[in-house]
């Protein structure tokens, strides 16, 4: 089990900004697993049984095990360092120096504000500055930083600055467009509206490179 400690020595504190993290206790990781599921199943009896539902019914007896779980080891899961990827870099010996794009990643993630889901895609470029990354690496860092309670505009920033310090390089970018259901299925109840994030390093900053970076995400490759 990894402490506060360890954690703050992984991510460092002069790569990752304090806007960047997510807002955990010093104590966050003091408790197992194991035990973090035996507590929230009793926070979601207390819950259930607040709004008047009969937790002998077989159909929601097992809900507060099944939801406990659920957070725990995979709609949060993103939130224990300990699963967090090796994303392993090799050198670049073919010498390939124009941008790699990786589109149309898969986003589940889960709105801090209202607990309820975040669902799009995230679209990740990098120019090598002599090494490169897996591109299923890239996929799994998208995936490790939304499994937990999050903004959109804090879940962009993450994935750059994990590739920033996986590649040694700053030209790294990053386009997330999702749909919140907190806005799509409560309040305004706006099904049509999606939020775009992006955030972009190093030579992306320059016009004409992010506008290629862009110009490949719309590319059609659909097959």
């Amino acid at each position: 089990m990894i402490t506060h400690e360890e954690f703050q020595d992984e991510t460092g504190n002069d790569h990752f900004s304090s806007n960047a993290n997510n807002p955990l206790r010093p104590d966050a990781f003091d408790i197992p697993d194991d035990k973090k599921i035996e507590l929230i199943k009793k926070d979601v009896e207390s819950i259930l049984q607040t709004l008047g539902m009969d937790l002998t019914d077989d159909s929601i007896k097992g809900t507060p095990n099944r939801v406990a779980k659920m957070f725990v080891k995979e709609l949060f899961g993103g939130l224990n360092p300990n699963k967090r990827p090796n994303p392993s870099t090799f050198a670049n010996n073919y010498k390939y120096g124009e941008m790699l794009v990786e589109k149309n990643i898969t986003v589940y993630s889960t709105c801090e504000h209202h607990l309820l889901p975040i669902i799009g895609r995230a679209h990740v470029g990098y120019i090598s500055n002599g090494r490169v990354i897996g591109l299923s690496k890239m996929n799994r860092i998208v995936d490790y930083y939304a499994k937990r309670p999050q903004v959109q505009e804090r879940l962009t920033m993450q994935i750059v600055q994990e590739l920033q310090r996986a590649l040694g390089t700053d030209d790294v970018a990053c386009v997330i467009d999702a749909k919140h259901l907190c806005v799509n299925s409560r309040g305004i109840r706006d099904i049509e509206s999606s939020t775009v994030t992006s955030e972009f390093g190093g030579k992306f900053k320059d016009e004409n490179v992010r506008k290629e970076f862009l110009n490949y995400i719309k590319l059609d490759t659909k097959f």
